[in-house]
């Protein structure tokens, strides 16, 4: 395989994916839609907006795919934004039965241009982010490639998520919906958790759930099933919480400490992570 097609460019930098011109037409009027509501919500708050994911890939499924924008301000989110992201994710979500939610990340921009954030939420906006509105602040970043300190800054709080979907999984007990949506967040975060643990070693990068899995397999092949399955979780996700304890209680725990032992532990963000990517 060239590395061209394991997402590299030719000198051997993450190539960045998405693009206005892959997403799908029947994704198209909730994009455009998602778009106007932004800028006519967010106005002069709004420094750029994003879009990432599966409908920026060009790889979404109608009625299946959630639609997800990541907002960057001019100053530090407050309440009131994050109130006006949540509007405009549900009324675009109510308007087209095409995309399955829609998830709306909010940062300001000199968060995503610190030097903590370098290689985390700016390798994400740099590689993983399609420019939607205002600034492309990748033009401020550097190039990046598939190496150990990537994979430590983007993915070494695992353990942190860990416990916060253990405490979302115990007040989500017998609500079958949040146990899905639940389902749907973790299977997706570990199964790139443990493409991210490997990459250096795959020397590539890709989004693809199923090709970070099979990746990952080639490294840890007594781990290859419960990857897979974890990505057939990510797309058919079940509101059970037996699923979710198998995921957490396997694939989860072993993550924890194979990746602190490879890479090491991320650095504690402000708000420890909160509204972040969760490794993209």
């Amino acid at each position: 395989m060239t590395t061209a097609s394991r997402g590299l460019d030719s000198q051997g930098y993450i190539a960045r994916e998405g693009a206005l011109g892959r997403i799908q037409d029947a994704f198209r009027p909730a994009v455009a839609a998602a778009r106007d509501q932004v800028a006519d919500v967010f106005g002069k708050r709004l420094d750029s907006a994003y879009l990432y994911g599966s409908v920026a890939r060009g790889a979404a499924r109608v009625g299946r795919s959630d639609l997800d924008l990541l907002l960057v301000l001019r100053a530090a989110p407050t309440p009131a934004d994050r109130a006006d992201a949540h509007a405009v994710a549900a009324a675009v979500d109510r308007d087209f039965a095409e995309i399955d939610g829609v998830g709306i990340l909010l940062h300001s921009r000199d968060r995503v241009l610190s030097d903590l954030e370098t290689h985390d939420l700016g390798w994400f906006v740099a590689c993983l982010c399609t420019p939607l509105l205002g600034e492309d602040l990748a033009e401020f970043l550097p190039r990046y490639r598939p190496d150990s300190r990537l994979a430590r800054e983007t993915n070494g709080d695992i353990a942190l998520f860990q416990r916060r979907w253990r405490e979302r999984a115990a007040a989500a007990a017998g609500d079958e919906a949040a146990l899905r949506a639940l389902c749907r967040q973790v299977a997706r975060h570990l199964v790139r958790t443990a493409f991210t643990l490997v990459m250096s070693r795959w020397r590539g990068w890709t989004s693809d759930l199923a090709e970070m899995a099979d990746a990952f397999g080639q490294f840890y092949p007594e781990w290859a099933g419960r990857a897979r399955a974890a990505v057939e979780v990510a797309y058919e996700p079940v509101g059970d919480a037996e699923t979710l304890r198998e995921l957490l209680d396997g694939l989860g725990e072993w993550l924890v400490r194979e990746y602190a032992a490879v890479h090491g532990v991320k650095a504690p963000r402000p708000e420890d992570g909160a509204g972040r990517p969760g490794g993209a």
